[in-house]
């Protein structure tokens, strides 16, 4: 194995070139995530992953106007680890570290040339842990941010104006140890089948801080994960304790249409935070994420590979599929008299006892 050109800064973190990571382990990635929309119905997720044990690096964009989705997707071979964040017609730049990044994709039926900028500093949120079983399934650090975007999205032939006044997101960078590439065999997990998962994860950008949420529970309601903090623009950083969640569920089904968080201060005081739903993207429906049949990321498709997909939302096919996966909604909030603007992703699948959930079948009254 040869140096590359990272190996002449002072980052390394293990005795082994940057070519390698610390870890044999197939499912290491390194990945970015990042949604915008216009608070109107435009909503766009898109990110880029490189997987060096798999030798492959992929990227994708999705974007939901109505009841329609797009998708295009990306696929190469990662042969040597670098600066640079590229496949296919599919770039991201890094512009200023941690503030500003210009992204870039090319193709027929969706395109866009966005920048964007972080409107307050990039929060380095707790490590996140899941087990089945004796094996760690996932193992991974992520910062993230709130921003505005600017630039020009291309939807179907439709030109759309990107313009900072309207057009907010959040975004996340994360590395680490979760299932990626082709599946593998289940072995002794099969036999301890996975009873439910619940997660919230909750980045609000208000005009003068932003809120972090994100929350996950076993079936039982035992929380193995809670972080919730509180970002101004000077760097400051206040923790808010340990969050309760009412989420109002659409009859007959898991879609949440609003939720309250009650949040504490430092000082011990209440801070509300009311959310209501106003658009969503099912990430596997497309986006590639957990158990998306039609692609998944690090998968090995070949070399110089793309795709593009175009969904009906209202089709018995893609309505079936909404269920079993995590959603991520445009979010309304309104927190200590100010209106804010964000997503809650969310995930409620399986049993979860506090919310009355006691199956896989279960679903709001």
């Amino acid at each position: 194995m040869k140096p590359t050109d990272l190996d002449e800064f002072p980052v390394h973190q293990a005795p082994v070139p940057m070519a390698r990571v610390a870890t044999s382990d197939r499912n290491f990635y390194d990945r970015s995530y990042l949604n915008a929309h216009d608070r109107e119905g435009t909503f766009l997720v898109t990110g880029l992953g490189h997987y060096p044990n798999l030798g492959v690096k992929d990227a994708y964009a999705t974007v939901r106007r109505g009841d329609t989705q797009w998708t295009t997707r990306f696929s190469d071979a990662l042969d040597t680890r670098t600066t640079d964040q590229e496949v296919g017609g599919y770039r991201v730049e890094v512009l200023e570290p941690l503030s500003k990044l210009r992204v870039v994709c090319e193709s027929e039926s969706l395109s866009f040339d966005l920048e964007w900028n972080g409107s307050f500093p990039a929060l380095l949120e707790e490590r996140h842990l899941l087990f089945n079983g004796p094996r760690t399934t996932l193992d991974a650090q992520r910062f993230t941010q709130v921003g505005t975007w600017a630039g020009t999205l291309n939807v179907d032939g439709t030109d759309i104006a990107v313009s900072p006044e309207t057009w907010v997101g959040a975004r996340d960078r994360s590395w680490g140890i979760r299932p990626v590439g082709d599946g593998e065999p289940a072995g002794r997990s099969a036999d301890s089948p996975l009873e439910g998962f619940w997660w919230v994860y909750l980045p609000l950008r208000f005009d003068d801080f932003a809120l972090i949420m994100i929350l996950q529970e076993e079936p039982d309601g035992f929380r193995t994960l809670n972080d919730a903090r509180r970002v101004f623009a000077d760097g400051r950083v206040e923790q808010l304790g340990w969050p309760r969640i009412d989420i109002r569920y659409r009859s007959g089904s898991r879609h949440p249409e609003a939720a309250t968080v009650h949040l504490t201060t430092p000082e011990g005081k209440p801070l509300v935070v009311e959310i209501e739903t106003v658009t969503s993207i099912a990430l596997q429906i497309g986006a590639g994420y957990g158990g998306d049949p039609d692609w998944s990321h690090g998968q090995w498709k070949g070399r110089d590979w793309s795709s593009a997909s175009v969904y009906d939302l209202t089709s018995p096919e893609i309505i079936a599929r909404l269920p079993w996966g995590i959603s991520d909604h445009v979010a309304r909030a309104r927190c200590d008299g100010r209106t804010g603007w964000g997503m809650f992703e969310h995930a409620s699948m399986g049993r979860h006892d506090p919310t009355g959930f006691a199956d896989w079948t279960s679903l709001a009254p």
